[in-house]
């Protein structure tokens, strides 16, 4: 028997677990206000009913009161006719008693109406104490329900970044760098032994165009300077001598 027992008991922790973990705090939590409103609105409209029977007491109280005070004064008034011989004194006694009996009637009902009153004021009383606690309530979980909804948001996102980073391979991530700086160091020696082929072969190219350039321009000014010469009349010897003199002054 204590076997079944036992047995049970784990069934029902396992059961317990299992809505636990299906119940959603936040959804929990608004459909928690939900059932506070709409207490909130019960409470209202039995607030508005009881406020309704003592105003009705309060009335009735009136009333009866009014009756009284007139039944009262009728009394008062039969007596005051039979004393001037109107109406017979037996009649008026009769009357008057009956008025009077009215009035007590009356100021019995009043009395009863106005402890009704009382009641239902005392009813309506603590009805809008909770009315008003449960307007705070409904007020602090609201609030708390919406900081609520923006820390299961934060607390989502940040899970889903932490699972991320989680799943990756440190290792993997390490090894394709390496693999992406042996890639790009290759291509850079690459680059570079490209640059200095086409700097040897274009090398010898450039020292002949240069030799032929220095040339040209020697046997350029050479020929410009004859032609100077011829054009001012002196000869190859007197250029010379010339130059001699010079030199030797």
């Amino acid at each position: 028997m204590n076997i079944f027992k036992r047995l049970f008991k784990i069934g029902q922790a396992e059961a317990h677990s299992a809505i636990d973990k299906l119940e959603d705090p936040i959804k929990m939590t608004e459909q928690g206000i939900r059932d506070l409103k709409k207490d909130l609105e019960e409470s209202l409209k039995a607030l508005a009913e009881v406020k309704a029977l003592a105003i009705r007491a309060k009335n009735d109280a009136e009333t009866s009161t009014s009756k009284a005070k007139n039944y009262e004064q009728k009394a008062v008034l039969l007596l005051q006719r039979a004393q001037k011989g109107e109406i017979e004194a037996s009649e008026a006694d009769r009357l008057a008693s009956e008025a009077l009996l009215r009035k007590d009637e009356n100021m019995k009902s009043a009395a009863t109406s106005k402890a009704d009153q009382q009641k239902f004021e005392g009813h309506v009383d603590k009805l809008d104490k909770n009315i008003k606690k449960l307007r705070s309530n409904i007020a602090k979980f609201e609030a708390e329900l919406k900081t609520l909804k923006a820390r299961a948001k934060v607390s989502k996102a940040t899970k889903n970044i932490n699972k991320q980073l989680a799943n990756v391979d440190s290792s993997s991530t390490v090894s394709m760098l390496e693999r992406m700086k042996e890639k790009v160091a290759q291509d850079e020696a690459l680059a570079e032994s490209y640059a200095e082929i086409a700097s040897e072969s274009t090398s010898v190219d450039d020292e002949i165009d240069s030799a032929l350039e220095s040339g040209s321009a020697e046997m350029k000014a050479s020929d410009d300077l004859a032609a100077l010469k011829a054009k001012m009349g002196i000869s190859g010897a007197e250029a010379s001598a010339d130059s001699s003199d010079t030199a030797s002054e």
